[in-house]
């Protein structure tokens, strides 16, 4: 993919005075990090909500602050559901000489003859790797072929999945990705997992001050 860089102005502007920021067409944003101090800063609404389409949660961006540029990953962002609109964006600054860790998300591709021929239902058990880097080698996703699901009972691990050059990730090697099981078996397992598990996100949520 290529460079994504999004221009942005430094602000003075915070709390309430956020909202004639935005409706200005501005969006109010942070970058923090290990080696930098914590920027506000403010993007273009449109161009930023475009960018922002076709990004991961693993893609590397750059942001250009009146000229100086910081490599980054969106660590949080918060949106306007109603209107369908981003409110506010952290972004980590990245030191491109330091290995980092962060989840990206898995991919799934390919036809199962299990489902295929069996009626197998597939049961994702993983849907990101917690993987360890230098930034440039960060994948913005990990394609997972799930062709060889041939048969009920077959199941795709972690060390059986091929990865980007200088990608490493961390967990058991012998841990199960997706599965092809029986449509009985998946929905007990499905009941198991709500008894103990917590609901999941898709983005993090918090409140915010700014509004």
């Amino acid at each position: 993919m290529d460079k994504i860089v999004l221009k942005a102005v430094k602000r003075d502007v915070t709390g309430k005075q956020v909202k004639a920021l935005r409706r200005a067409g501005q969006l109010p944003a942070v970058i923090y990090g290990r080696h930098v101090e914590p920027i506000s800063i403010s993007l273009d609404s449109h161009s930023t909500g475009l960018a922002f389409s076709k990004l991961t949660s693993s893609t590397l961006v750059t942001i250009d602050v009146e000229g100086v540029e910081y490599a980054a990953l969106v660590r949080e962002k918060q949106r306007d559901y109603i209107k369908g609109v981003l409110t506010h964006i952290d972004f980590l600054a990245l030191d491109l000489t330091e290995k980092i860790r962060t989840k990206v998300r898995l991919t799934f591709t390919g036809v199962s003859s299990a489902v295929k021929n069996y009626s197998a239902v597939l049961v994702r058990r993983m849907d990101a790797f917690e993987v360890e880097c230098l930034p440039a080698d960060l994948p913005e996703r990990i394609v997972v072929d799930i062709s060889s699901l041939q048969e009920i009972g077959n199941n795709i691990r972690v060390c059986d999945i091929p990865l980007p050059e200088n990608v490493l990730v961390l967990g058991e090697a012998d841990d199960i990705v997706i599965i092809a099981t029986l449509a009985k078996e998946e929905t007990a397992e499905e009941g198991a997992a709500a008894e103990g598990a917590p609901g999941l996100s898709v983005e993090r949520g918090k409140k915010d001050e700014e509004k």
